[in-house]
């Protein structure tokens, strides 16, 4: 997704993030051609902040425990960029976006654009004790 506007600011559904083998690393790179990137989902708080502590993702934004087309209306407002997307897995998600006035990318067309791996969330917290020489 090089070249694109910087002042964009990207959302992604949490379940999208969890088809993405380094959510980290996608959002240290969105970082790069983005205003402001975050998760939304519908899911409690703590859901969303477990996965991205554990993933250690530095969000600018996450929902709260309010509806997904809520919270990307609340999102526009507050980030007044040119640009809102809005990455999510499927029609639901489509039709989210498409209710808030926000641009809808799948994950899979994000992550080919993007060079993204897709596949199972891999932890950092995890990869980091499978390294270390001293662990018991």
């Amino acid at each position: 997704m090089n070249g694109g506007s910087g002042d964009m600011t990207l959302a992604f559904d949490l379940e999208a993030l969890k088809q993405l083998a380094r959510p980290d690393v996608v959002f240290n790179d969105a970082r790069q051609w983005s205003e402001y990137v975050g998760v939304i989902s519908e899911k409690p708080t703590y859901v969303v902040t477990n996965f991205t502590r554990k993933h250690r993702i530095r969000q600018d934004f996450f929902s709260g425990p309010r509806g997904r087309e809520e919270s990307l209306d609340n999102v526009k407002e507050q980030f007044g960029t040119d640009r809102h997307v809005y990455v999510g897995t499927g029609e639901d998600d489509e039709a989210v976006a498409d209710a808030s006035d926000w641009e809808y990318l799948s994950v899979e067309d994000a992550a080919d654009a993007a060079e993204w791996e897709l596949g199972e969330p891999e932890s950092e917290v995890e990869s980091a004790d499978q390294t270390r020489d001293d662990w018991p």
